[in-house]
């Protein structure tokens, strides 16, 4: 894995806190930094908030990539997805999470917590950090995906 450069940025609600942990270990024992934005602990957090300290970031080009728990990953994928350039993508299985990188480019990663164990959870991971994005023809999607950051209804 092309790990040594690149710094993450993870967040989680009080449902995704746990399997947060889980990965965080992961990722730093494969050799990844990781900045946790949070949350600590399992007391009830609102996800859109744990989102924005992702997304905002990620957003702002301040970190490559980022990764969201919560209970199903889709409250986070929205939330995270209200940001310019950010694309994110709920993903519960290693399919989803290599397409959203080869087709979609995306740059945030939300997983489920309630829908997937923690070695599953791994896997799902690794196939999104090492999967790359195609370009060719995909290219021309994202771009339009983009263009509709910019559109007023």
């Amino acid at each position: 894995m092309n790990n040594q450069q690149e710094t993450l940025i993870v967040g989680a609600d009080h449902a995704g806190y746990e399997l947060k942990k889980e990965i965080i270990d992961h990722l730093t024992g494969i050799g990844y930094q990781v900045e946790d934005v949070g949350t600590n602990d399992g007391d009830s957090v609102d996800y859109p908030d744990y989102a924005a300290k992702v997304a905002g970031p990620v957003s702002a080009r301040d970190y490559q990539r980022g990764i969201l728990f919560c209970g199903s990953g889709t409250g986070m994928a929205i939330a995270a997805n209200k940001f310019a350039g950010v694309r994110a993508a709920s993903c519960n299985d290693r399919e989803c999470a290599r397409l959203s990188r080869a087709h979609n480019d995306a740059n945030v990663l939300s997983i489920g917590a309630r829908s997937v164990s923690v070695t599953a959870a791994k896997e799902i991971v690794d196939v999104w950090l090492t999967t790359d994005f195609e370009a060719g023809r995909h290219q021309k999607r994202v771009d339009k995906i983009s263009s509709l950051e910019k559109r007023k209804g």
